[in-house]
């Protein structure tokens, strides 16, 4: 068991990882379908912070960490990401590509200059270094399961280029604040 810390969103990191360790132990970790969540586990919020640079702020979203190392012999991190009604994530970029499976609700993805409606079990990719953003717009919450590679680059806030682009373009612009 981690020793709790004085800063309230490291400890709950914290709480999150020694969930996470306990229950993969188990070798199973039951859903609860009612709950929407993995017995044990617990949600945390999406970032540490927001930062003060454009576009990286966020709203009504977290994350669940459902493997990673070294919890497990993997090179990959699982998590899933839940936005509620009106919530989104920043709008960001980094070097690693993602591949999302929406598994609750449904939402859109700004991808560059692309818009994406999604709903469950639709795949969406995300290349390396594109301006991404995940919006729920819906009346119930937006989830999905989102792998990555355990060692990966941190987000970074689209250029100013970028910025004016994207608010430029009549499809994108309401999504670029």
């Amino acid at each position: 068991m981690s020793q709790t810390n004085p800063d309230p969103k490291i400890a709950q990191m914290e709480r999150a990882a020694d969930a996470l360790t306990t229950a993969l132990a188990k070798l199973h970790v039951p859903f609860d379908a009612d709950a929407f969540r993995w017995e044990g586990l617990q949600p945390r919020e999406y970032k540490l912070n927001e930062g003060s640079e454009p576009g990286m702020g966020w709203k009504g979203i977290t994350r669940l960490g459902l493997g990673r190392p070294p919890m497990l012999p993997v090179q990959f991190a699982l998590r899933y990401f839940e936005i509620e009604p009106g919530g989104y994530s920043s709008l960001e970029k980094h070097a690693h590509a993602h591949l999302i499976v929406v598994v609750r609700g449904s939402g859109i993805a700004l991808v560059g200059d692309q818009l994406f409606r999604l709903s469950p079990l639709d795949l969406l990719t995300v290349p390396s270094m594109t301006p991404h953003r995940w919006i729920n717009e819906g009346e119930e919450p937006f989830g999905f399961l989102c792998p990555v590679d355990a060692e990966r680059d941190r987000p970074q806030p689209v250029s100013e280029e970028e910025w004016q682009q994207l608010k430029a373009n009549p499809l994108t612009a309401p999504y670029v604040f």
